[in-house]
């Protein structure tokens, strides 16, 4: 096996030419070769190549009189093949794609359209009655526009290319601006997690959502650069027996399972035979989960490390060294992680998880918010807000420094949350916490204060938020308290309301 990886040069170093466009990256292959295999019909269709090349530039001739370079476009699609067109026909003509999540609902996609300042997205029916009045809304898979092929902008690896939105862990969600580079940042580690991608006969699948950078970066378009068939899967809900129909009808023999869907195995006694990589990442596996992993697949599972801002730099790749539980693996070759005390500098004893400047994954800024982006370094280390340890080589994951809730595979920001909870009228003021749960390693949890003479219940509010935010972000839970814990600014202290949290476990 070839110790050189994809995206780096035979040093090690990152292979990055002068003039890069992610769309051209995506789509240097032959014309025949299969790119898609798309499972979201009544029956099994083959995308290849050039048909996918040819969606994208219909879509691209459609766009380019309408949008000027550098401008912002939503893709508000589920997986499926116009997803991928739409993303790729949006940097082929110098554009900013914004992936936009199906599950969120008006206030969220308000939120998320308004600061980039969309005013075009592609979707499809369902997404057009999600919009509203909020965008120009326009069926992706029927305003292709038939003629001559479409050149590629002659773009450079740090041109934005994509804008992808975090959880918003502190005040509202922010949009990480990533480069042309970004999915040669994203090889390395995509290829280590599923034990050296591009093996003859390789073909990857993920139930998580193309709209997230876990889909979209570590499954779709490195699976596209690389020439391994990807799978699109419509699964409105996770479930072992579709979750197998999928792998066995698509010939999947590389998955991405975000940690909830692998409980969810787990609990189902699933056990799936064929497949030769599985890769998942978000949330730390235990002893556990890895010894049914070789039991249920008959491999070892593959952690990986990343976020939003710089994805993609820490793996386990079982195909190269052993799995440690506990541990995500080792640096990925290309990206310098470390662990850094207050002074920023690297240190054997628990520190800041951090990443030095010249990343390829890394993003070029926040969206508009260059005192965000500034607060985001320590130096030349990006500061990812997780707490970590080495174990030798190996990266233990200590705990989140921030107040993230990690939810079922997703990172939910409470600032959102306690946003929508303060539009209720019967609520005075209120805090969000995750609270610990055996099978989504967090809830939402929320604490509310009524208004005075208020009565407004728990379900009331539940379901104000169900129609606001993302169907995952609502809280599960809602306690009534006369009053928060306040810092002397007025501030919550979500702390207290996490020790509060962690109490009511207790028997």
């Amino acid at each position: 096996m070839a110790d050189r990886l994809p995206g780096l040069d035979a040093s090690g170093a990152w292979d990055i030419p002068a003039r890069l466009n992610m769309a051209a990256q995506c789509l240097a292959h032959d014309a025949g070769q299969t790119a898609i295999i798309d499972l979201t019909g009544s029956a099994r269709r083959d995308v290849t190549y050039g048909e996918l090349s040819e969606m994208a530039d219909g879509l691209a001739r459609f766009l380019s009189p309408l949008i000027e370079a550098g401008a912002r476009v939503g893709v508000l699609l589920s997986q499926s093949p116009w997803c991928a067109a739409a993303h790729l026909a949006i940097w082929k003509i110098g554009a900013i794609s914004v992936p936009l999540f199906k599950l969120f609902k008006y206030d969220a996609l308000k939120s998320r359209v308004q600061d980039a300042g969309i005013n075009l997205v592609l979707t499809d029916p369902e997404g057009r009655d999600l919009l509203g009045d909020l965008a120009d809304a326009w069926m992706a898979d029927t305003v292709g526009i038939a003629g001559e092929p479409i050149p590629f902008a002659d773009t450079e690896p740090d041109d934005p290319a994509v804008l992808i939105y975090t959880s918003g862990t502190t005040g509202s969600p922010k949009g990480a601006v990533h480069g042309h580079r970004v999915l040669t940042g994203h090889l390395p580690g995509v290829s280590l997690s599923h034990d050296v991608l591009g093996e003859k006969g390789d073909c990857l699948w993920t139930p998580a959502d193309w709209a997230w950078i876990g889909g979209l970066f570590d499954v779709l378009m490195p699976a596209l650069a690389l020439g391994v068939p990807v799978v699109a899967a419509r699964l409105p809900k996770f479930s072992p027996e579709e979750c197998a129909r999928i792998i066995a009808d698509g010939g999947v023999r590389n998955v991405f399972f975000p940690p909830t869907a692998l409980r969810m195995l787990k609990a189902a006694g699933a056990q799936i035979s064929g497949l030769r990589s599985v890769a998942s990442g978000g949330e730390p596996l235990g002893a556990e989960m890895l010894t049914w992993g070789q039991s249920a697949f008959g491999l070892t599972i593959n952690e990986f490390y990343g976020q939003t801002e710089c994805n993609m730099v820490a793996s386990s790749c079982a195909a190269r060294f052993p799995a440690r539980a506990g541990c995500i693996g080792k640096p990925v070759p290309g990206h310098d992680v470390a662990v850094i005390d207050d002074t920023g500098m690297p240190t054997l004893a628990e520190g800041d998880v951090a990443i030095r400047r010249g990343s390829a994954a890394m993003m070029l800024g926040y969206w508009q918010r260059p005192q965000a982006t500034a607060g985001k370094f320590r130096g030349d280390w990006m500061i990812t807000g997780d707490r970590g340890i080495w174990e030798g080589d190996y990266l233990r994951f200590v705990g989140r420094e921030d107040d993230v809730i990690t939810s079922s595979g997703y990172r939910i920001g409470p600032a959102e949350i306690e946003d929508c909870l303060l539009t209720h009228p019967g609520v005075a003021t209120c805090g969000v916490v995750g609270k610990p749960d055996a099978l989504r390693t967090e809830i939402v949890k929320a604490y509310v204060v009524r208004k005075p003479g208020g009565n407004v219940t728990g379900k009331a509010l539940q379901d104000w938020c169900k129609t606001r935010l993302a169907s995952y972000s609502y809280p599960r839970e809602i306690t009534f308290l006369d009053a928060l814990p306040m810092t002397v600014t007025g501030k919550v202290i979500r702390k207290d309301l996490k020790a509060l949290a962690i109490s009511e476990l207790t028997p």
